[in-house]
Parts: structure tokens; C-alpha cells; sequence
């Protein structure tokens, strides 16, 4: 007799966190501590661009960005983890679940596009210093935020439509925090081949050439600050790009490192507990690494400090290109 398909499932199950009523108290004061500090120190990034005139540059409205997707990446998976954990409940709705990923898809395609465009424009900020705020305008960083929302948009509903053309025999039991999709399609009834081509071709799209594009920015960057002739000035023209430079490799290192840990161990609940790292832990830790590098310049005003600080380097780029100009010429 043939297993009956039912896509009409009512719920799915999420084991990720363990069965340990004490284990899951500390968990759950962690993590709700943890998503407290994201969501206070991204808003305070978002206010404080917004309210000083001297941030209303195109690195902090990309940065304003990212901060706002970072608290929306966030809570899509804690806020359901921290319910569960509180009512002692691991079900989710199939149509919450269809949501979730969604949105887990949305956010972590925005983090991304919106890195490789931060990385983009660091490298005109430091290649072409003085065409950067013709290039940067306003409508032309409005026009790449846009691209980045429709792309990951787009990505997002492509899965989510694939997934909901999958038929499921039972319940799911998903051993992990929140809805990963890679699990959701493994446990369909029927067949996922296409459904796994998409993850595969959208990963390359998602992470090889967002990557790929980041290096290359890179690459060019270190270029141009090696024809820099002194020390401090090569100094302040990788200090322009030293906090992008460390969120992607924490981005990046923390993801490549859950997935290649996937792929090596079979244990899921090992997979469930690192994949927290880029969903909890690297939203969590931008807003004290973009902080920090404005502090380490003591003689401007706290109010209006990375405004100032953004300005000067703009400033000793600009002079720093007219001199290479006139050398060669």
C-alpha cells in the first residue's frame, strides 16, 4: 500500500535544543541576553546614522541597512526558539514553518548582497577617492539596496514556491532550531531532484560570486594602497575598510564553517548548535565591531565620531590621489 501524500501537514517538530529542563533555562537566558544586546546595539547604529548629518554618507547608509537586517535575521529564528523554550513546545505551524524560511532566506540573501555592495564601495572609496561621492550618490545607493531586496526577494520565493510543491507523508521532525531548508526538502515524500538543483545553482549565485566579488574588491584595494609611499597613510586607507574587512570574515568563516562541519559529521544536533554562530553571534557582534574602530580615535566628539572619522579619510584619500596623479604626470 502506498505511503498517502498529505502536503497539508499541520505541524512540524523542532529538536534542536535539548531535552534538559536546566540545560534549556540556560539556553534560553543566553540567548534571549544575546538577542537583546543585537537588537539594542544595531538600533543604536540605525539612530545614530540617522539623527547625525555628518553619518549621512553612503558607507553608513549601507551600513543602516545591514543593521536593520541583522535585527530581522535574527528575529526570524531566536524569537520562535525562545517561545518554544518558554511554553515547553517544539511544534511550529507548516505554514509558519513555510514562513520562517522565508524569511531565514530573505535576511541571510540581504546580509550577503549587502556585504558584497559595502565591499564595493570601499573599493571606490579608496581606488577612486576623488570620483567616490559622484559615484556614490544618493540615487545610485538607493538603486543598490533596491537590487539586493529584489534579488534576495526573488531567491527567497523561488524556494519557497519549490518547497510547496513537495508533498510530505508525516509530520516533520527537523533537528534544528528553526526551519533549514536543506532539511525541510530532505524530508519530503516525493521527489526533490529539482528542488536540489535550485539549492545548488542559487548557492553558487548566493555565495561563490558575492565572494568572489568581495575578493576582487579586495584584491584591487590592497593594490592601490600598496602605491600609497607612507606608512600612516597606507594606515588610514585600510582603517576605511578594516570593519567591513573583519564582519565578512565573520560572516563567512562562521558559515562556511557550520556547512563544511555538516558535510564532515553526520551529527545534527552539532550542525543546529553552530548554525547559531551566524545567526545569533555575527549579527550580534557588527555593531561592537563597526564601534570600535571609531573609538580608537579619541580627539573627535562621541556625538559625531564616524562621521568625522569618514570625512578626514575621505579627505587624506583624495589628497593622497592628487599626489600619485601628479608624480605620474
Amino acid at each position: 500500500m502506498e505511503p498517502e501524500n498529505d502536503t497539508k501537514i499541520s505541524k512540524v517538530l523542532l529538536l534542536g535544543f535539548p531535552e534538559q529542563a536546566e540545560i534549556q533555562i540556560l539556553i534560553f537566558g543566553l540567548f534571549l541576553s544575546m538577542y537583546l544586546v543585537n537588537v539594542l546595539g544595531n538600533l543604536l547604529i540605525i539612530l545614530a546614522t540617522i539623527s547625525d548629518s555628518h553619518l549621512h554618507m553612503p558607507m553608513y547608509f549601507f551600513l543602516t541597512n545591514l543593521s536593520f537586517v541583522d535585527i530581522c535575521f535574527t528575529s526570524t529564528t531566536i524569537l520562535k526558539m525562545l517561545v518554544n523554550i518558554q511554553t515547553q513546545s517544539k511544534t511550529i505551524t507548516y505554514a509558519g514553518c513555510i514562513t520562517q524560511m522565508h524569511f531565514l532566506l530573505l535576511f541571510s540573501g540581504l546580509d550577503i548582497f549587502l556585504l558584497t555592495v559595502m565591499a564595493y564601495d570601499r573599493y571606490v572609496a579608496i581606488c577612486y577617492p576623488l570620483h567616490y561621492m559622484i559615484i556614490m550618490n544618493h540615487r545610485h545607493c538607493r538603486l543598490l539596496v533596491l537590487a539586493c531586496w529584489i534579488m534576495s526577494f526573488l531567491n527567497s520565493l523561488l524556494h519557497s514556491f519549490m518547497v510547496l510543491r513537495l508533498s510530505f507523508c508525516t509530520d516533520l521532525e527537523i533537528s534544528h532550531f528553526f526551519c533549514e531548508l536543506n532539511q525541510v526538502v530532505h524530508h519530503a515524500c516525493s521527489d526533490t531532484f529539482l528542488n536540489d538543483m535550485v539549492i545548488y545553482i542559487t548557492a553558487v549565485f548566493l555565495a561563490v560570486d558575492p565572494l568572489t566579488s568581495i575578493l576582487y574588491s579586495y584584491s584591487k584595494i590592497v593594490s592601490s594602497i600598496r602605491t600609497i609611499s607612507s606608512a600612516q597613510g597606507k594606515y588610514k586607507a585600510f582603517s576605511t575598510c578594516a570593519s567591513h574587512l573583519s564582519v565578512v570574515s565573520l560572516f563567512y568563516g562562521t558559515g562556511l564553517g557550520v556547512y563544511l562541519s555538516s558535510a564532515v559529521t553526520q551529527n545534527s544536533h552539532s550542525t543546529a548548535t553552530a548554525s547559531l554562530m551566524y545567526t545569533v553571534v555575527t549579527p550580534m557582534l557588527n555593531p561592537f565591531i563597526y564601534s570600535l574602530r571609531n573609538k580608537d580615535i579619541k580627539s573627535a566628539p562621541e556625538g559625531s565620531l564616524g562621521g568625522h572619522l569618514e570625512e578626514n579619510q575621505f579627505i587624506h584619500l583624495s589628497r593622497l590621489a592628487c599626489a600619485c596623479k601628479a608624480q605620474i604626470y
